[in-house]
């Protein structure tokens, strides 16, 4: 197919050999198959900012560290300038958590680069050396849902030991190759130790996890992840190995019993919410398994 403009200057440097197919069109990116050398992989063209759907809302935005202080200043006003540093400050937030997650062990998209608003990075197949499916679009039986809510959960606990909660996962941004459940789309990635509203979208993430598998897994509707998981970090007693029960049991050591309780009504109100406008949405056009919701 012909290259289309923002993939041009990969393909002069040499970073890309061919544009294969469209893979997915979402409000935050469109997302090409590509061929670098002997590999396929996946070029994510992050849209413009007047473009895209997403909100760079600063419940998001809190906590994320700007090594230069200039950007910084500019940033927090509404400048040109400003926000042209804040846009790439946003679009930067996903390659550094994948390689940050990455690393730890995650399993993310690996990356191989970010260029000029482009992300190069793994394409996720499955056993077949097709791209894999949405957990959107997949069946399970009571015994699968159990064993691909561990691996999730196994997964979310693994970035939260590393420092970060995805933010907004769902079964919409998690594919599922032969090895398991693989996380992707992360440009609103939070810092955990530094945001204030962590806890509330830790929460969120594992409840919403929660609910997909538990249409094919009633039993996992009574767990309680997010409160085990969110009270054993704020304890300082979980790293990327802990095994977790799905039970939470309050004691008088809890950080804040009160407020995390809170948080977890608060999540739970807003998936109801979110299920109820899923359900009363038309149905998505198609262009493959790989269509997200950025």
């Amino acid at each position: 197919m012909k290259i289309p403009a923002r993939l041009i200057p990969l393909a002069e440097d040499g970073l890309i050999d061919e544009v294969l197919r469209p893979l997915k069109s979402g409000k935050e990116a469109d997302v090409f198959v590509v061929r670098c050398g002997n590999e396929k992989r996946c070029a994510k063209v992050f849209k413009e900012a007047n473009l895209r759907g997403f909100k760079q809302a600063a419940q998001y935005q809190e906590g994320r560290n700007v090594r230069n202080s200039r950007r910084a200043r500019a940033m927090s006003k509404r400048t040109r300038y400003g926000q042209k540093e804040q846009e790439k400050a946003w679009l930067s937030a996903e390659v550094d958590a994948l390689y940050h997650l990455s690393a730890a062990g995650v399993r993310v998209p690996r990356p191989f680069g970010f260029v000029d608003g482009v992300l190069l990075m793994e394409l996720i197949v499955d056993s077949q050396g097709d791209v894999a499916p949405r957990l959107d679009a997949l069946s399970f039986s009571a015994e699968e849902a159990r064993e691909y809510h561990d691996l999730i959960i196994t997964q979310i606990v693994r970035m939260l030991a590393a420092g970060l909660i995805h933010g907004d996962l769902s079964e919409f941004n998690v594919l599922l190759d032969a090895g398991g459940p693989v996380i992707i789309d992360l440009p609103q990635a939070v810092n955990a130790a530094a945001n204030n509203s962590a806890a509330m979208m830790l929460v969120r993430d594992v409840d919403r996890m929660r609910h997909f598998f538990g249409r094919f897994e009633p039993e996992l509707l009574e767990s309680e992840y997010g409160k085990e998981m969110w009270s054993r970090y704020a304890g300082g007693a979980l790293d990327a190995d802990t095994s977790l029960t799905g039970i939470y049991q309050p004691s008088t050591q809890d950080v804040d019993l009160d407020e995390v309780m809170a948080i977890i009504d608060a999540a739970r109100e807003e998936e109801k919410e979110r299920l109820a406008r899923l359900n009363d949405a038309p149905e998505p056009d198609d262009l493959g398994d790989y269509r997200t919701r950025d």
